[in-house]
């Protein structure tokens, strides 16, 4: 079918996540904790920077919020090379889709180009060695507003109205957003760009405090979580110097 970049890779024999053996003793790397909500411009998509391997850190500088285009990003939490293939996937089967048929592939499209992935993959993630539990968000062009999704390692899919979260810092993070968007001070969507990025600061921050697979802000080593704000102008990260700043002024210190 013209326009499925996934479907000419599985004609030439590609299939991913095939599984072999269970990982009976070994122990894969995961990666956690991600979050995304929407706030007045848009959408925000964060992540901490930490890869586990049982209670081996195994990396502290990763990146979980990847940019499928310029319209979305995929949040990865789960097995990193199995969600990076994916995202890879997705990655060119969107450039496949916009050059073959002239036209953006929708983003009902992408969302049944995640879930297919996911369900493909589903052997390999009860197997143990290939689980991805990932959110999607980007810009509709159609409908002309930014939007979040969540899914099961199973492919289903599921809209945060208002917010999404996933991994093992998840459960303390989902509580935060819920009391603060019920009784904070103002809901997160009238947030201004940068009261939505201390927020995520905070959040993961929290979840750092509670959950040892999470990776807290480094200052000493310079390293601070991957924030990425998702508007009608497309996606744009929020650099370190930034993160820092608002760090110091209004996570650190209580602010």
């Amino acid at each position: 079918m013209q326009g499925d970049f996934y479907q000419l890779l599985k004609e030439q024999g590609y299939v991913l996540g095939t599984p072999g053996h269970s990982g009976v003793g070994q122990s894969l790397t995961t990666a956690t904790t991600i979050l995304a909500f929407k706030y007045r411009d848009g959408v925000l998509v964060a992540g901490d920077r930490r890869a586990t391997a049982g209670n081996m850190v195994m990396y502290d500088r990763t990146d979980k919020v990847l940019e499928i285009d310029r319209h979305s990003v995929m949040a990865i939490a789960g097995v990193p090379a199995t969600a990076y293939e994916m995202a890879r996937i997705l990655e060119h089967s969107f450039k496949y889709y916009r050059r073959t048929q002239l036209q953006e592939l929708s983003f009902e499209g992408k969302l049944r180009a995640l879930a297919k992935l996911l369900k493909e993959n589903v052997a390999a993630a009860l197997a143990g060695t290939g689980a991805v539990v990932p959110i999607f968000a980007g810009y509709d062009a159609e409908q002309e507003v930014a939007k979040i999704y969540f899914y099961d390692i199973l492919g289903a899919e599921f809209e945060g109205v208002e917010y999404a979260v996933s991994g093992s810092g998840s459960p303390t993070v989902r509580g935060i957003l819920h009391y603060v968007n019920t009784w904070g001070e103002q809901p997160l969507g009238t947030m201004s760009q940068e009261q939505a990025t201390v927020q995520a600061l905070r959040l993961l921050t929290c979840a750092a405090e509670f959950d040892s697979a999470t990776g807290g802000v480094n200052r000493e080593a310079g390293l601070y979580p991957i924030v990425k704000l998702i508007t009608a102008a497309g996606v744009t990260v929020m650099e370190d110097p930034s993160l820092r700043s608002l760090f110091e002024s209004k996570v650190s210190k209580g602010v």
